[in-house]
């Protein structure tokens, strides 16, 4: 039994425990293990209860689920974990993934679009990943009806990863049960949530923005005003990586996200040689390897009652960025964001997008 995985995924897998609370705690206290034994100290000092935490047990058990299912962990700043991922302030700490783990080592580009896609757009979709796969490149999508399907099958010769919203051995929408399983022997699958979860609305910004991190750029096919593909691309642009577009006609409702996208700022793409021209000049960032956590707390400063007081008088029901409170407390980075993990493990604190941190 690997004691250290046992211990991360109590953390991960405790309700109030997201992503960026997990990387701080072992930021600031060397591994998962002392991280649980700090907790309930820390969630006293923000002045609340100690959360909620996922036993041994349950752990355990979701261990041996993913090793019968014939899955693997990929756990952030060890081994395997793609490098271009961990990037993201808000990177999956754990991930499962089942198939082809070269391909993690290999330049990808996402490709996602409407799931009531045109016929003409999935042909466009799928010839397009053909293309990009001979050009060396791993494809990238949600495993969704549409374009999503049409790119995995363009590119299923020649390698493309899968990321999907529930457990990876969940297969929804329920057609694409026979594309995943031939994913799983000849692409890769990664799923963020554990084995048996069933996917819910909540679950698929949380995969697109694994979409976004795990690639160079973001090409959008076809999406309607407001769709998830949009909320990719967005995740995209924000990670500092391409977003990319396939114009459309003005009278198909589900071009004008695609040319909304291109008015805003996104590059044009025809072709797969639009594509490689693009993001060639990030060449260089995605192997996978060890990589230790980064400081994210700052220096390991306890603050004293009076920085706390300070900093949660700072704090109030609309989201404040983290570096304001910085900036306007006077202290170091690390006393804010210690005295932030304490209030969050206490339940007292949300945390939004942006890095914008309220008082709840």
């Amino acid at each position: 039994m690997n004691e250290d995985l046992l211990a991360k995924i109590r953390l991960i897998r405790s309700p109030s425990i997201g992503p960026v609370t997990f990387r701080q705690l072992l930021a600031r206290f060397g591994s998962a293990d002392a991280a649980l034994a700090a907790i309930p100290d820390l969630a006293a000092r923000g002045g609340g209860k100690p959360p909620v935490i996922a036993t041994a047990a349950s752990a355990r058990a979701e261990m041996d689920r993913v090793e019968k299912f014939g899955a693997r962990y990929l756990a952030l700043g060890r081994g395997l974990y793609p490098r271009l991922l961990a990037e993201l302030p808000a990177a999956p700490p754990l991930l499962i993934a089942k198939g082809d783990f070269g391909l993690l080592d290999r330049q990808s580009v996402a490709i996602v679009g409407a799931r009531n896609a045109s016929a003409a757009a999935c042909r466009f979709a799928r010839g397009l990943a053909h293309d990009l796969g001979q050009q060396g490149l791993a494809v990238v999508s949600g495993l969704a009806r549409g374009i999503d399907a049409a790119a995995h099958d363009g590119a299923l010769g020649s390698g493309t990863i899968g990321i999907v919203a529930g457990g990876i051995d969940i297969f929804y929408p329920p057609e694409n049960e026979d594309r995943q399983r031939a994913m799983f022997d000849h692409g890769l699958v990664i799923a963020e949530m554990p084995p048996g979860t069933e996917p819910r609305a909540r679950h698929f910004p949380y995969r697109n923005r694994i979409i976004a991190g795990l690639s160079l750029g973001t090409i959008v096919v076809e999406a309607a005003p407001k769709s998830g593909s949009l909320i990719t691309a967005r995740l995209a642009a924000e990670a500092g990586r391409d977003v990319m577009a396939v114009p459309g006609s003005p009278l198909d409702p589900r071009a004008q996200g695609c040319n909304e996208l291109i008015r805003e700022g996104a590059t044009l793409i025809q072709n797969a040689a639009d594509v490689i021209e693009t993001i060639r000049p990030m060449d260089g960032r995605v192997q996978s390897g060890n990589r230790p956590f980064e400081a994210a707390a700052g220096e390991a400063i306890d603050p004293d009652d009076s920085v706390r007081r300070s900093i949660e008088e700072l704090l109030g029901p609309s989201p404040v960025p983290v570096d304001e409170l910085v900036r306007l407390s006077g202290q170091p980075s690390g006393p804010v964001q210690m005295v932030l993990l304490e209030l969050d493990l206490a339940g007292r604190l949300d945390r939004h997008a942006g890095g914008k941190v309220s008082l709840r």
